[in-house]
């Protein structure tokens, strides 16, 4: 990858849901390293909105999206869903299958590349199948392989979550709140493996998150939003409580 090129570069993104009442306010940023950045910021703020945006699961209302130097912002049919395959997305709710096994679930993540006639019968090639059992050795579940999505625990469901979007082959990884369901020592697990998948892939993985203290371990960067804005944008060691004060309002629950 050439310096001047990034991953992401998001220009005066705006979204609203009802006319006139904007939940994204002009967001502009650029991802340009691999590594987990993390987006910090109070419920209803626009998190999740801008990465349904990113990865056009809902439609901007203005802006751009430059995906590898080509805009998604507008783009429909087979140019979208070439431009999704780029970004892999990880579901707070883990958005598994949950009739189908654990290595059919991490295998959907190649369905982008498939035809339809192919994704229809599940057709897929031995070198797929043989990366998603590396994957699933990789995140610790070989032997929970051929069993159903829904016999797994929250940090099991996540793991294949993980293992599923990195079988995508992304450009970026977006992960929406993916350890709020979960216990202290299982969330810092999950964090851990977006990590290393981002180091091993050499991509970023853009995280929303509502534990600061998680966000400042792992992340080389984080962003914080309020009310529809960009409030932060920097190393995690340079934000204070005088930030945290700007991006959630008050103090009585800082400690």
């Amino acid at each position: 990858m050439t310096a001047m090129q990034s991953y992401l570069d998001i220009k005066d993104l705006k979204k609203e849901y009802t006319q006139g009442i904007p939940i994204l306010k002009g967001i502009s940023f650029s991802i340009e390293q691999p590594g987990i950045i993390a987006i910090i910021g109070p419920s209803g703020t626009g998190k999740s909105t801008l990465l349904r945006c990113i990865n056009r699961l809902v439609t901007p209302s203005g802006g751009k999206i430059i995906i590898n130097s080509q805009d998604s912002s507008n783009a429909s049919g087979k140019k979208l869903r070439q431009l999704r395959r780029q970004v892999a997305m990880v579901f707070q709710e883990y958005n598994l299958v949950e009739r189908l096994s654990v290595i059919e679930n991490v295998l959907s993540g190649r369905l982008g590349y498939m035809s339809s006639w192919q994704a229809w019968r599940r057709k897929y090639s031995q070198q797929d199948i043989n990366t998603a059992f590396e994957l699933l050795a990789a995140v610790g579940l070989t032997d929970q392989a051929h069993k159903r999505a829904d016999s797994l625990s929250g940090g099991q469901r996540q793991r294949v979550g993980i293992a599923r979007a990195v079988m995508q082959d992304p450009r970026i990884i977006l992960a929406d709140e993916p350890t709020s369901s979960l216990d202290p020592k299982t969330a810092v697990e999950i964090m851990s493996l977006l990590e290393r998948f981002a180091a091993e892939k050499n991509i970023p993985a853009l995280v929303n998150m509502h534990d600061v203290k998680l966000a400042q371990r792992f992340a080389k960067r984080i962003i914080g939003m309020s009310n529809g804005y960009i409030i932060y944008d920097g190393p995690p060691q340079d934000i204070s409580d005088d930030i945290l004060k700007q991006i959630y309002g008050g103090e009585s629950w800082l400690d």
